[in-house]
């Protein structure tokens, strides 16, 4: 088996300070709530294949204020590696999504939609990756004030 290479997006956006979610609508994910994203594909670097998937996924995305690398997993025999980014934007946008989703929303901290997809709940229970997101949320309140 080849090594499996994916990046996600966890989209912040400064004038609500909430995070979109999408609802997965089909494959075995089907009925969860994760990121934008995917595989990467022909030599794509995780950047560029999550850049890929947005446009994919959610078609219309406004200027990136900020992109930041949030935690890389790496599976037990080390054939899976997923890369999350934060990706901070000025506003809220509306998603035209593709047929992967039927769904999204715009949610506060915290207040994660249910089911998340195991994954992604992993990610978001993580301490490290709760404080790293806590330090940022400071460092941005600094910046607006």
């Amino acid at each position: 088996m080849d090594k499996i290479i994916g990046s996600g997006a966890l989209f912040y956006a400064l004038d609500t300070k909430r995070f979109l979610f999408l609802h997965r609508a089909n494959g075995k994910t089907a009925g969860t709530w994760g990121l934008v994203g995917g595989g990467t594909e022909n030599g794509e670097t995780p950047f560029e294949g999550l850049q890929r998937e947005i446009r994919e996924e959610i078609t219309n995305t406004p200027n990136f204020v900020k992109v930041m690398p949030l935690e890389t997993f790496v599976s037990n025999d080390s054939k899976f590696n997923f890369h999350t980014y934060l990706i901070v934007v000025k506003e809220e946008f509306l998603p035209i999504l593709n047929n992967e989703h039927d769904g999204y929303a715009w949610v506060s901290f915290g207040k994660w939609p249910k089911t998340l997809h195991q994954g992604l709940r992993n990610t978001l229970q993580n301490k490290t990756n709760l404080v790293k997101l806590e330090t940022v949320f400071q460092v941005i309140d600094l910046l607006e004030v």
